[in-house]
């Protein structure tokens, strides 16, 4: 066989029996896959805001990688076009949380193996992903992060603040000296829910209020 009938069985191409099945069998698959990446966003979501749009997105990105990687493995006419069609779209979309890219990446990936016909490996890949996932959450709940923004009067009043955070783990991000008012932002670690603390600090003489805001990042210190 020629070379110009390799490309022209290429070009003009016409699906079996066999490549239906396997079509719907790959789509079939990769909406699954997609929906267990939809649940297990939902499940371990630790940023500000859950995007439901976004976790949705993560589903139809399973599928229409999926539907991509079929069609430019059975044409190179349709291959060629995909990738100048490609080639030229450009994606705005800022990403806030890294761990987002881990999920698209994922989506992405999902979709290319089971296009490619390599469905194991596309589920123990997500069985792997599934179990760092709650390896990483369990890790995450043995402690929390918040920072303390605290207002007082006085400069003698910070080296009180810091005794009242007694053995916790605390950094401080930043003070800030007004006319007659100082403001004290301290990144604190808590391993469990007590939070006295902060009455002890608001208990001081020479301060004002104490703001607490849960923080979702890392602790560094």
């Amino acid at each position: 066989m020629s070379i110009n009938d390799i490309l022209k069985n290429s070009f003009v191409s016409s699906y079996t029996g066999a490549d239906l099945w396997k079509i719907l069998l790959s789509m079939i698959i990769s909406i699954i896959l997609g929906a267990v990446i939809y649940l297990i966003y939902r499940q371990f979501f630790s940023g500000v805001v859950y995007s439901r749009s976004f976790a949705v997105t993560l589903v139809g990105m399973t599928i229409l990688t999926c539907m991509v990687t079929l069609a430019i493995s059975t044409n190179i006419v349709i291959s060629l076009g995909m990738v100048g069609a490609l080639s030229i779209v450009r994606y705005r979309t800022a990403i806030k949380d890294p761990m987002d890219l881990l999920y698209i990446f994922w989506a992405i990936t999902t979709g290319i193996t089971v296009g490619a016909g390599m469905y194991l490996l596309s589920m123990i890949s997500a069985i792997i992903m599934i179990v760092l996932f709650y390896i990483f959450y369990r890790h995450q709940q043995f402690g929390k992060v918040y920072i303390a923004v605290i207002h007082f009067n006085h400069d003698e009043t910070e080296e009180k603040i810091l005794q009242a955070f007694g053995k916790m783990k605390y950094f401080l991000k930043a003070k800030t000296a007004r006319k007659g008012l100082i403001e004290l932002t301290v990144e604190v670690f808590c391993k469990d829910e007590n939070l006295s603390f902060t009455e002890k600090i608001n208990n001081i003489e020479d301060v004002e209020d104490i703001t607490l805001i849960q923080y979702n990042g890392e602790y560094h210190g």
